[in-house]
Formats: C-alpha cells, sequence, structure tokens
C-alpha cells in the first residue's frame, strides 16, 4: 500500500534533517571544530535543533503513517505534516538565538500541538470514534 502523505512528508523530513546537518557543518568549518561543540555556543544550539529535530520527527511520521493506513488521513493530514515542517524549520533557525529567536517557540509549539493532537486522533481512531 502507498502512503503518500508519509512518504512525501518523510522526504521533506530527509532534506529538513540533511539542512540541519549542513548548519552544523557550516560552524564546524569556521570554527576548525571536528569532534564536540568546542565551546563554541552557536554549534551548540545548532547541534541541538538538530537533535530535538531527530527526536521529535519519528513519532509525527509513525502517526502519520498510522492514520493513513486506518484510511483515515486525506487532505487535513497532508495539511498538518506541512505545518509541522514548517516549523522543524522555524526551530532550527530560532535555536540560533538571532532575530529568529521567536521561532524556536513557534516551533516548538507546533511540534507539542501536532503530536498532541495526531496522537488524540490515534486513540480516537483505534476506539472507533472516527
Amino acid at each position: 500500500m502507498l502512503l503518500p502523505t508519509t512518504l512525501s512528508l518523510a522526504a521533506a523530513a530527509a532534506i529538513i534533517n540533511l539542512w540541519l546537518g549542513i548548519r552544523c557543518g557550516q560552524v564546524r568549518g569556521k570554527a576548525g571544530i571536528s569532534i564536540g561543540t568546542g565551546g563554541n555556543d552557536l554549534l551548540e544550539r545548532r547541534m541541538r535543533a538538530q537533535l530535538n529535530f531527530v527526536e521529535n520527527t519519528p513519532w509525527v511520521l509513525l502517526l502519520i503513517a498510522g492514520l493513513e493506513l486506518a484510511s483515515k488521513g486525506g487532505q487535513w493530514l497532508a495539511i498538518v505534516g506541512a505545518v509541522y515542517m514548517l516549523g522543524r524549520v522555524a526551530h532550527g533557525l530560532g535555536m540560533d538565538g538571532t532575530s529568529l529567536a521567536k521561532g524556536r517557540m513557534v516551533g516548538t509549539l507546533i511540534t507539542m500541538l501536532t503530536q498532541l493532537g495526531l496522537a488524540v486522533v490515534a486513540v480516537l481512531v483505534v476506539l472507533g470514534r472516527m
């Protein structure tokens, strides 16, 4: 069974993860840091942004795949996933601590609400309420 929403979002997640990794690499190159953070605050922030993405995104993709497999997907699920991905980009940018710092808060809020909302929908599907 093809899961187009899940597959599209997994592709977007891979690109975002690559982008977050490249951002870490840019700081590493400029600062000459091979392993660890070398006490570099910006590198630590960027590494945490990528790790936070890796910590949260599998749960979102798993819930989306489960809902799609249960035939409870549709356009709303794709929109939720797209908003989640945009929130993760905002979080990554916001972690730099620059004028985009509000992006961190926005991204965190979107992440939490997405996970909670998808989890509630998943439980409702299991209970036969949706």
